[in-house]
């Protein structure tokens, strides 16, 4: 059975590009032109993967994927915005996106992030592995977890996904590409500073927080957990 993707887009002639470029790869397309009726689409089981406006009417993109993640939390979602800006690429991350693509864009670059989301998604999750420790630090996948010495720590989706991701290669240095490529979704190179920010929250609050030295910097290029 095909994959089954929601779009939600209030301008038709984009929505109907994009699902008519969907289809052509494969997809099932299912769409909705507001915020309301696309929520009531994805809490109900009947998508693999969302394509979220944040402009939208009757409810707003960002409220969209917030009920998404309480309900749904692994749910993929990719956000389709004419907003570009830093701030509006962390808050949407932040919320719980898996990837954030501006318009205009090329079908190409959201097909990639597509089967980038989808491919995470389908990792099975003992390839992912359910218990990652580093020292007094502890993640369950499972559970959505992170400990510190027993110690709950409350993290965002993207910060759990990319501790996660430096966890399950614990003691390899990884460039920002990497990361971008492997937590983002996406290529990207030199022109964000996403990973930077991401792990100075995690640093933050694990690091700062507890007193330990985990998360290491290496000049130049990239960043490792070590215990």
């Amino acid at each position: 059975m095909p994959d089954r993707i929601l779009l939600v887009e209030d301008e038709e002639k984009l929505a109907r590009m994009v699902e008519l470029e969907l289809r052509y790869e494969g997809y099932e397309v299912i769409k909705a032109f507001d915020g309301r009726s696309g929520l009531e689409q994805a809490l109900s089981g009947a998508c693999d993967l969302v394509l979220l406006d944040i402009m939208l009417p009757r409810m707003s993109g960002m409220e969209v994927l917030r009920r998404i993640r309480r309900e749904r939390p692994d749910l993929p979602v990719i956000m389709l915005t004419a907003r570009d800006s830093v701030v509006d690429k962390v808050s949407g991350l932040d919320s719980g996106a898996d990837d954030y693509v501006t318009k205009p864009f090329a079908i190409e670059e959201l097909l990639a992030r597509i089967r980038s989301a989808m491919r995470r998604r389908a990792a099975p999750p003992d390839a992912r592995g359910s218990a990652l420790t580093a020292g007094p630090l502890a993640l369950d996948v499972e559970r959505h977890q992170v400990t510190v010495n027993g110690v709950p720590v409350e993290l965002t989706k993207k910060e759990f996904d990319l501790l996660r991701h430096l966890l399950e290669n614990k003691g390899k240095v990884l460039s920002r590409e990497a990361l971008l490529d492997q937590v983002w979704g996406f290529d990207f190179v030199g022109e964000t500073n996403s990973v930077d920010v991401y792990i100075r929250f995690l640093r933050s609050k694990i690091d700062e927080a507890f007193g330990v030295k985990l998360i290491h910097t290496v000049r130049g290029v990239g960043y490792v957990i070590r215990e």
